[in-house]
């Protein structure tokens, strides 16, 4: 028997028993309008089938520790084990969130201002925030709260590029902003002279990430600063794709003025499965005081400006953040570059290695990531169905690899993004682009193979639409 082919409750045997309490000694008076009218129908099971149970469960996940995780935008980076070690020491393991103003936690707040202030070259940061698009929303914030105490009310737009993370427009909206899209270029990049005439006194800023969704580093950011500058708004960066750039070159140098990060992606925080995050939100030295209150309150309010609001009941995730303080310090100054160093060289390796087999759209140098647009040959000249990109991530899963970013950006009809962050090693880029070599030869000769993959795995090619949409989250007992 496969323990994972069944739910905990069809595993379910009347009389079985795997843990038992004592008869309570004490009861509380519940209210009759909130008490079960009837027995909760928890699952009778053993010990062990809830042992094999979970563990064949948690076998099924796929995450850094298991295998190569490509997954372009979203830097699945290693976790090194330093991280979690001082994450779980005694002194730090069983604080309360309420516990950040003693003096060893209160350093490590302070000490993660001054590294990420020199990484990034901003002025000061926040660590309220509890994820990337929580960043956004308050760094959203600070833009409109710095044209509110101008008295500058007109500025309602905020511009975001057509490659852009969907969070970008979507904190902008949530925020109140409107939407004003700027289009990219043949090179994939800003188009300066599309931007130019969208500027003007009601724009409130310009939302970027650089490198951009598609890699590559935006060459004209200098220009684009000053007119956004001229025009009266201001540049906020999107973090996500800062690892290329880690002691390379710093947004607040391009002439951004506000920033988030994603500890979890630059910073080697776990990533994913819904856990704690963390986007902490820096600024430049002008709107630094506009920072929610923190701890150490380093920059007082200036009298007639308001501050942003409470953006979190807390001062932010400190387990997240003692774990990216860790990663820093073992880096150190000297060492800190070298993940965008590597990560650039892999990202590049794995390009250079494929486009004889895959659609490079845009053949210039990336940074982290890039783009393929499909097969070059798809296998339609078969007379069959062509092999599409979902096809290609799809079969990946039957050579134990996780599959990169599929349809994204939009930019692409069959984008597929790939992204190898630093830690890889260049065995392991030469058996995925060797993967990815067959599948694509598999799909010039019989494009069936890939329509039915994945092979091997427990399930095959579930209805994602109807999963996302109607989800079924509570177990219905067929005899009931």
């Amino acid at each position: 028997m496969k323990y994972y082919d069944k739910l905990i409750f069809e595993l379910s045997r009347e009389g079985r028993t795997g843990y038992s309490l004592p008869k309570a000694s004490a009861s509380a008076a519940i209210p009759a309008e909130l008490s079960r009218e009837s027995a909760l129908p928890l699952p009778e099971v053993s010990e062990v089938d809830v042992v094999r149970h979970y563990t064949n469960l948690s076998q099924m996940n796929f995450g850094v520790d298991t295998g190569f995780y490509p997954l372009g935008s979203c830097t699945m980076k290693y976790n090194p084990k330093i991280n979690e070690e001082i994450a779980n020491m005694a002194a730090f393991g069983g604080l309360h969130p309420l516990d950040d103003q003693l003096p060893g936690v209160d350093m490590v707040y302070d000490e993660m201002d001054k590294a990420l202030a020199a990484i990034t070259g901003m002025k000061h940061f926040t660590f309220k925030p509890c994820a990337g698009a929580h960043g956004e929303l308050t760094g959203l914030m600070i833009m409109k709260q710095y044209h509110q105490n101008r008295g500058d009310l007109a500025r309602t737009k905020v511009i975001v590029p057509d490659s852009a993370h969907g969070t970008n427009p979507a904190s902008a909206a949530v925020c109140g902003f409107d939407i004003v899209e700027v289009k990219s270029n043949a090179a994939g990049l800003v188009d300066v002279e599309d931007l130019k005439p969208l500027l003007g006194p009601e724009i409130a800023g310009i939302m970027m990430t650089n490198p951009n969704t598609l890699g590559l580093f935006e060459k004209d950011i200098k220009e684009i600063a000053a007119l956004v500058h001229e025009c009266g708004g201001l540049l906020y960066y999107d973090g996500a794709n800062m690892n290329p750039l880690l002691g390379m070159v710093r947004p607040g140098d391009m002439g951004f003025d506000i920033m988030h990060l994603n500890l979890h992606k630059t910073f080697s925080t776990p990533h994913g499965g819904g856990g704690p995050g963390s986007g902490p939100v820096g600024v430049c030295e002008r709107l630094a005081h506009l920072l929610p209150a923190d701890i150490q309150n380093r920059v007082p309010a200036i009298p007639g400006e308001e501050k942003v609001g409470s953006v979190s009941g807390f001062h932010g995730n400190f387990g997240i953040i003692l774990r990216a303080y860790t990663y820093i310090l073992m880096l150190g100054r000297e060492n800190v570059k070298m993940a965008g160093k590597l990560a650039t060289l892999g990202a590049n390796y794995i390009k250079e290695s494929l486009k004889d087999a895959y659609k490079l759209p845009i053949p210039t140098v990336c940074k982290h990531e890039f783009v393929f647009d499909g097969l070059i040959d798809d296998g339609s000249a078969t007379g069959k169905p062509g092999a599409t990109t979902l096809d290609v991530a799809k079969r990946l899963l039957d050579f134990g690899f996780h599959a990169p970013t599929i349809y994204f950006p939009l930019l692409f009809h069959q984008a597929l993004m790939i992204e190898p962050t630093e830690t890889e090693s260049k065995e392991t880029l030469d058996e995925f682009i060797d993967v990815m070599h067959k599948i694509a030869a598999e799909a010039a000769q019989d494009p069936d193979i890939l329509h039915s993959a994945p092979h091997s795995a427990p399930i095959s090619r579930p209805d994602e639409t109807t999963a996302a949409r109607k989800p079924v989250l509570k177990y219905q007992d067929e005899t009931e």
